[in-house]
């Protein structure tokens, strides 16, 4: 939940803990400090970790976390699942971040990293625009082509009762500290 060990959050982080429920409420964890991040990411383990770089704007939560969500109802999903939230964790996104080699900072984005190393990227410009359903399509795809951990993530039932976020962060107070 809360976490003031890095930098300072830019946005108030209650109004923006639904968006970070969204995504836990599918099974995924918080990654909040640069070593949770090294932790879960640098690992030679033959497992797929997926990382979504969560996000206050529209596309993240019209697109973005319900195209994700959906994905995950699959029967192929990754071994892990993990989320930053970019303008919370500052620290945490930004070394995901430096992970990411060959794109730009990109947020929301999906990132997925086997023994350390990225093997697919979904930036924001491939998800802005897009539906959910779109996103899950284009997430299934890759996880029948890397990935062999038996899906869903949650139960059908348990996914159905998932809120979705539909706030867009034009509206989220600065966070003032």
């Amino acid at each position: 939940m809360f976490n003031i060990t890095s930098r300072q959050p830019m946005y108030d982080q209650t109004a923006v803990q639904h968006m970070r429920d969204e995504l836990v409420a599918v099974g995924f964890t918080e990654l909040l400090t640069v070593n949770d991040v090294e932790n879960s990411l640098l690992v030679n383990d033959d497992k797929t970790a997926l990382v979504m770089i969560n996000s206050v704007c529209g596309c993240a939560a019209g697109s973005a976390r319900p195209g994700v969500s959906l994905a995950l109802q699959h029967s192929i999903i990754p071994d892990k699942l993990f989320t930053v939230f970019a303008g919370q964790e500052r620290d945490a996104v930004d070394r995901v971040r430096q992970l990411i080699t060959n794109y730009p900072p990109s947020s929301p984005s999906v990132a997925m990293f086997k023994n350390g190393k990225l093997i697919y990227f979904m930036p924001r410009l491939e998800i802005e625009g897009r539906s959910p359903e779109e996103i899950s399509s284009e997430l299934i795809s890759a996880f029948n082509e890397l990935c062999t951990n038996q899906g869903p993530s949650v139960s059908p039932e348990h996914f159905a009762s998932v809120m979705h976020a539909k706030s867009c962060g034009s509206k989220i107070p600065l966070y003032k500290g």
